[in-house]
């Protein structure tokens, strides 16, 4: 199979299920968040950070082709004309939900209580969490800007929602692992 098909030089491109609609479509500025936002956690992965995070970094990045995928798909050919899903795979379900809001209690219940924003930064891991926490919101915004045009799958917003808290407890976390200063945010007076 190539990798290049010509199909989309003038500018559109197919969603899963065949219709083609602009590049810039909101439905193809979502989806290709999802899978920036993805790779921004590959990267979080990549980091020598403690191998559970990373196992559940991983997981977390299936979830998100999942959400593409259900992005990429036309809500009008979502089912096919025998009933049957056209999207085969498992979806983002309440478990998904459930185990980042699980995994930000474990890591919150070691963290000391924040009283303060924090400034993004303080060692090159934490900042790459802040960036993905940062991709992830404005995949949530995208997301939620087409839901007003076309369904997406509530799961999936939920999702988006709870990674974006999920990865700034993580970077709050990272900090503490990694013994990095957590500048807290104290506005200058006038």
């Amino acid at each position: 199979m190539k990798i290049y098909t010509k199909t989309g030089d003038k500018g559109s491109t197919a969603l899963f299920g065949g219709t083609r609609v602009p590049k810039h479509h909101i439905r193809i500025e979502s989806y290709g968040t999802v899978d920036e936002l993805n790779s921004h956690i590959g990267l979080i992965r990549d980091q020598t950070i403690n191998p559970m995070y990373q196992d559940t970094l991983i997981h977390i990045q299936d979830r998100l082709f999942t959400v593409g995928a259900i992005m990429a798909t036309d809500p009008e050919k979502a089912i096919l004309k025998n009933g049957k899903e056209r999207l085969n795979i498992p979806k983002i379900s309440e478990a998904d939900i459930t185990r980042l809001e699980q995994e930000m209690d474990t890591m919150d219940a070691a963290l000391p209580p924040m009283t303060h924003f924090v400034l993004p930064g303080g060692h090159q891991t934490v900042s790459f969490c802040h960036i993905a926490r940062c991709v992830c919101r404005r995949a949530e915004r995208l997301a939620t800007a087409l839901n007003d045009i076309e369904p997406v799958d509530s799961n999936c917003l939920i999702y988006l929602n709870r990674l974006s808290d999920y990865l700034f407890v993580l970077a709050r976390k990272l900090s503490y692992d990694l013994q990095a200063n957590e500048i807290k945010w104290i506005p200058e007076k006038s």
